[in-house]
Order: structure tokens, then sequence, then C-alpha cells
């Protein structure tokens, strides 16, 4: 049986990822349901769920964060997905890829410059 801050966790999942979200943790649950549960309960379940700021926010910052981390390229991308189905541009998301050149240097950024541009042209094709 599923926990309520599982249940709440999907619930937001799904707000940001569309059925991607139940793919993903699918493909997680697959490897490790522990993980799955995880994944989904604490990030989505408590963090997402708070309302001091807005969900295009918390997008656009997972998104610098990721950017940032320069090794976390699936996880962008999904991130990516959740900032344009949150109300973020492509220009805003761009922008904020250009930003983190200053905290992440030029190679970690062009990964994220490119995977955006995957997910752009993807979204586009859809």
């Amino acid at each position: 049986m599923s926990s309520t801050k599982y249940i709440q966790g999907m619930h937001e999942m799904r707000k940001h990822f569309g059925e991607a979200a139940d793919r993903w943790i699918k493909a997680i649950n697959a490897i490790y349901p522990e993980f799955a549960k995880v994944n989904v309960e604490f990030p989505f379940g408590e963090l997402y769920r708070r309302d001091v700021v807005n969900d295009k926010t918390r997008e656009l910052c997972t998104v610098a964060a990721l950017t940032v981390q320069g090794f976390a390229l699936p996880e962008l991308k999904v991130h990516i997905k959740g900032a344009l189905n949150t109300g973020c541009s492509e220009m805003e998301i761009l922008e904020i890829i250009t930003q983190m050149i200053a905290y992440c240097g030029f190679p970690a950024a062009t990964n994220a410059l490119l995977a955006a541009q995957e997910v752009f042209d993807e979204v586009k094709c859809n």
C-alpha cells in the first residue's frame, strides 16, 4: 500500500512531468522499489509541495543545480520538461543555463545547453 506522502508525491510529479513521471518511477522501481519510494516521497511528497515558492521557480532552481553538477543529464532533461510544463519559456531556461557558466564552467553548461535543445526538439515533435 502506498503512503500518503507517496500518493501526494506522485500527484506533484505528474503536475511537473505528466505521464513521464510514471515511466521514470516505473523504471527506478524495477531496479529497487525503496529507491523509487524515497525519490517520490521526499522531494515531491515533501519539498515540492511547500508553498513558499511557485513550481516555475522550483524548476528553474533545479535546472540550475543540475547544470552545475554537470553529470546529471538524464535528470536535467526531465526537469527541463518540468520547467516548460510549469510555465518557463525556452529563453528563461537557456538564460539560467548561460548564467551557470560562472559557477560550473563552459563544459558543464554546454552539455546542459545541448540537453535543453534535445528537450525543446522533442517537445516540438510531440
